[in-house]
């Protein structure tokens, strides 16, 4: 497997504005998205940020129908595998910090060091669940073997992002709502520029060349 570069500058500048250019509907929807998933205890935290994937995608590729805020509401396609994802690596994660911490010392800091590793190895799973409508654990593997390859860029890449889009926990949580919509931009870029074209778009080229050989096929004398 090749190895991904990370274009940190590029990523960011292109995510950021692309968060500018279609800033109402992005807070908007994180707005949604944060209140379900924070009264829901979580339960609705995958298909909810699977819905803001489908919105960031929406103005990043520009193909078909603008998105809107109820666009968000399409992330309920992917409950079961989005709900797995942040469910099962969240409470995986919760553990492991637990666990960690408990050591004298270095605990805490190994714990840090561990959340930021699984971050870095994860961060585009849930994109390839939405684009490429992949199970839980197929785009787990995959985020983590497109990450291992060039892996230390790509956790600085995480700890940027991860910075950025918690930023808004300072002012009482409130601020999420507009700075977690720049995370997510921001990786969509990246993930785009990684991973390519989406399924659909395949599946499409695909039964064009079909339909065209078929065509010919017919024309053709027996």
């Amino acid at each position: 497997m090749d190895q991904a570069e990370v274009k940190f500058g590029e990523w960011i500048e292109k995510g950021f504005n692309l968060y500018k250019e279609n800033f109402g509907t992005l807070v908007l929807a994180s707005l949604i998205a944060v209140v379900l998933s924070t009264v829901t205890v979580g339960v609705l935290a995958g298909p909810m940020f699977a819905g803001v994937l489908l919105i960031t995608f929406g103005f990043l590729d520009k193909k078909g129908a603008r998105p809107e805020v109820g666009t968000l509401f399409k992330g309920f396609e992917y409950f079961l595998n989005s709900f797995l994802f942040i469910i099962i690596w969240g409470i995986s994660l919760f553990v492991a910090s637990m666990v960690l911490g408990l050591i004298p010392c270095i605990g805490q800091l190994a714990s840090i060091f561990v959340v930021f590793v699984a971050h870095a190895l994860l961060m585009f799973g849930l994109f390839l669940i939405v684009d490429k409508r992949r199970e839980f654990w197929p785009a787990s593997v995959e985020s983590f073997n497109k990450v291992k390859i060039n892996f230390w860029p790509f956790l600085g890449f995480s700890v940027v992002t991860n910075i950025i889009g918690s930023i808004g926990v300072i002012a009482c949580g409130v601020g999420l709502i507009f700075t977690l919509p720049i995370q997510a931009c921001i990786l969509t870029v990246a993930y785009r520029d990684l991973f390519g074209g989406n399924v659909s778009e395949f599946s499409a080229e695909k039964a064009l060349d079909e339909s065209a050989k078929e065509d010919i096929d017919r024309v053709q004398p027996s």
